[in-house]
């Protein structure tokens, strides 16, 4: 009888692994909001959050804690079942994309290779689409279980628009698998590394993805689900205290992670540019340096989400439906076609 030996460090580096990376995404989508404020205050020349801590930097804090303190009112007509689900179902899915995302290369520690990725498995790409498609039940059954008709049609358009866009999105991303020839982001990350990055070869493809992203985030020009002109607040309406805390800190968090997953399709991910980081080996401080180079093209990408909101007004829902079919789909499936033809040429 062969006894199973159990590897009981494995289990205790992903614990460490996974409770800091949720506790870096709950910081980054913390303090998104201080930066949001500030950037909309820099764009409209003001001052933005000032009293709260030196520059305002408590301001985040004081928000959670008033979030905390907040009544808890759930509807008398609400599914209450279901409107307690709904935020949680958002907060969960935010946090779950992030268990495939490579955050660092291979580091030694103790004389053990610890990966800096939950979970490198061969279809990585396949589940953050798959975990992705699940979040926009969160919005559905927070605007449904409201009973509220205006919740309820933000969140009809929050599931269109999401359905309409990942189209698009899929379609640019077969281009970047068909050039890596893999579905593991780790490898991805590795052709990119060897052969230089995807943006080079996948201009389009991006452009086409990050549109995508900012309707996937519920972000300007995207944000019809939480239109306040004209539907008061959106499917989140009823919701207060931390069940909304949950919501916003959810949209906040799907930003961040799809800078990181941006970051790591098109622009290296931890790739530091310009360096060759397999000379110094598996030590502990390259990976910590493709962790911070990682961290800045996200955080380049989440100001870029946000100046667009405070510069770029609201589409009309006609005009995001026809951006979404008629413009984005058609052009998703010319530079998936043209990508392939390109890769059978230089494959013969």
């Amino acid at each position: 009888m062969y006894l199973l030996q159990f590897d009981w460090f494995i289990v205790l580096e992903k614990f460490i692994l996974i409770a800091a990376i949720v506790t870096i995404a709950l910081v980054v989508a913390m303090y998104s909001t201080y930066a949001e404020r500030k950037i909309a205050a820099f764009l409209q020349d003001r001052r933005g959050p000032n009293r709260a801590g030196p520059f305002g930097l408590l301001q985040p804090m004081a928000d959670g804690l008033k979030l905390f303190m907040k009544e808890e009112i759930i509807p008398l007509a609400s599914s209450k079942f279901l409107f307690i689900l709904g935020p949680m179902l958002a907060m969960i899915t935010a946090t779950m994309t992030s268990a495939v995302i490579p955050w660092g290369t291979t580091i030694e520690i103790a004389g053990r290779q610890v990966p800096l990725q939950i979970a490198d498995i061969n279809i990585g790409i396949l589940y953050v689409f798959g975990v992705v498609s699940l979040g926009v039940y969160g919005i559905m059954i927070g605007g449904w279980a409201s009973n509220n008709k205006f919740s309820l049609i933000a969140a009809i358009r929050g599931a269109s628009q999401m359905i309409s866009y990942e189209l698009a999105m899929g379609l640019a991303l077969i281009a970047v698998l068909m050039i890596s020839g893999s579905l593991r982001l780790s490898v991805i990350v590795q052709e990119q590394i060897q052969h230089g990055w995807n943006i080079i070869y996948q201009p389009l493809g991006f452009l086409i993805f990050f549109i995508c992203a900012l309707a996937e985030c519920n972000r300007t020009p995207f944000d019809l689900p939480e239109a306040e002109n004209e539907l008061n607040f959106g499917y989140h309406q009823e919701y207060s205290s931390m069940k909304l805390g949950f919501y916003l800190f959810a949209e906040y968090i799907n930003m961040f992670i799809s800078s990181v997953i941006m970051a790591t399709l098109f622009f290296g991910g931890y790739d530091i540019p310009f360096v060759n980081e397999g000379a110094w080996g598996n030590a502990w401080w390259v990976g910590v340096v493709g962790f911070g180079v990682l961290m800045l093209k996200a955080v380049l990408f989440i100001f870029l989400f946000m100046w667009i909101r405070w510069t770029i007004p609201r589409f009309r829902y006609d005009q995001l439906m026809n951006l979404g079919w008629k413009k984005l789909l058609p052009l998703a499936l010319a530079n998936m076609l043209l990508t392939a033809v390109v890769v059978l040429l230089l494959n013969r």
